[in-house]
């Protein structure tokens, strides 16, 4: 093991904890994409004061981009003495709303009993913070090392990656032969490497019906009361059919070896949008269903759209004036990087250095922005490892533990060192 190169970890303790505050202090609320520019700005300056390169990208026409909330990303560059790999850190900057039933202020990177609390300290501004501090460890360490590190911080992760990952993949910054690994900080535990992820289908199932007034339902037709007949049969049917499905993916937590799906959400009738305020008398002629369904490495995407479809084709034969469309928002395949890929070797090697055991290996239960780097970029050698746990993510009281950090930052540091230079310790 390198001690120096653990030493200037430790060195820099005051600093990644600073670090983390700093970042959560800026309030990258998504939606609507609040802060984004100046926390970019911020990243960017520290990084550019360290002799990287830097670039501010934003993704125009994107969802959600807007003079008001600009969509914008940076990449950080330092290229090496010499020719080599370039090893990727990408952090997404976006933050879930802080929500209810906190007991600190969300947005003051409050530092207490060892950990750093705030809305985005485990997901993933820790793991942003301890990528940049094992970044400089390395380069202090060894400064004639070939080849070049990369650290970017992205936005709208949180709501599909469209803004971020996704428009740099199709720009070339996820692309041989100007990246070779990937190693992406999101709060898997510090002694994990996750793999992958399940796969995703995104949909929106309106239901029809006919408007009339509510005092003379019979004039009408219900388009809430189909949705409802819709709820039924997935109840009856899809669920424990669902249910029923495992998967050979190492996928944590348990309830996630199996498929899922969730109903994200559901509206009907004319007045979802205008509260408080009186209910319409009107029979509703349109109720509009949004699910997630999650699926695993061993289901096709068109067998788990046609589960959902069979339903809503029989209902249609079988249900007086019942009348439908669905709409896919979004679809992702499941993904599984190799265990012997060399990303995933160097970084369990700096696990094995830092924890003396082997390291576990996950697959997360929701989609990430690996899902873009590897589709849309072609760069399969990547992996999520990072600081905090996941269970925190999104939650009141939101943490990050400091030791954590410090020790996911070693081992980054010695993946580094593996990748870049071939070696653990010289």
């Amino acid at each position: 093991m390198n001690e120096r190169l653990l030493k200037a970890v430790d060195d820099r303790v005051d600093d990644l904890v600073a670090l983390t505050a700093d970042l959560i202090s800026f309030p990258t609320i998504n939606p609507p994409g609040e802060a984004y520019r100046p926390c970019a700005e911020y990243v960017g300056a520290r990084l550019k004061k360290r002799g990287f390169g830097i670039e501010f990208i934003r993704a125009e026409g994107t969802p959600g981009d807007t003079d008001r909330y600009p969509r914008v990303n940076v990449v950080a560059r330092f290229d090496g003495r010499s020719a080599g790999a370039c090893v990727h850190f990408n952090s997404h900057i976006d933050v879930v709303e802080a929500g209810d039933g906190w007991t600190v202020d969300p947005f003051a990177g409050i530092v207490r009993d060892g950990k750093v609390y705030g809305r985005g300290a485990c997901d993933m501004k820790g793991g942003l913070a301890a990528s940049i501090i094992a970044a400089e460890a390395f380069m202090e360490v060894f400064p004639d090392f070939p080849g070049a590190i990369e650290i970017s911080g992205t936005v709208d992760e949180e709501s599909g990656g469209f803004g971020g990952v996704a428009h740099l993949a199709k720009s070339g910054y996820f692309s041989a032969p100007k990246v070779d690994h990937v190693i992406i900080p999101e709060p898997l535990n510090k002694d994990r490497i996750c793999l992958g992820h399940r796969g995703v289908w995104w949909a929106e199932i309106e239901t029809k019906g006919e408007i009339a007034h509510g005092s003379m339902p019979f004039l009408g037709d219900n388009a809430v009361r189909h949705m409802g007949a819709v709820l039924q049969a997935f109840e009856d049917e899809l669920f424990p059919a669902l249910d029923r499905k495992m998967t050979r993916m190492p996928v944590v937590p348990e309830g996630a070896k199996r498929s899922t799906m969730n109903i994200n959400s559901i509206h009907g009738g004319q007045t979802e949008d205008f509260r408080p305020g009186l209910p319409s008398p009107n029979v509703p002629d349109s109720c509009r269903l949004t699910i997630d369904r999650r699926f695993l490495l061993e289901e096709d995407l068109a067998t788990v759209k046609s589960e959902v479809t069979d339903i809503l084709e029989r209902l249609k034969r079988e249900r007086r004036k019942f009348d439908y469309e669905i709409r896919d928002l979004m679809e992702v395949l499941p993904l599984m990087t190799e265990r012997d890929a060399p990303v995933v070797k160097a970084v369990a090697q700096g696990i094995m250095e830092i924890f003396d055991r082997e390291p576990d290996y996950v697959i997360s239960p929701g989609t990430y922005d690996q899902k873009h780097i590897a589709r849309i970029g072609h760069i399969y050698d990547c992996i999520a490892y990072g600081p905090g746990i996941l269970d925190l993510a999104h939650r009141p009281d939101e943490w990050v533990g400091i030791s954590d950090m410090v020790e996911s930052a070693k081992v980054m540091a010695i993946g580094l060192n593996v990748l870049l230079r071939g070696t653990v310790s010289g």
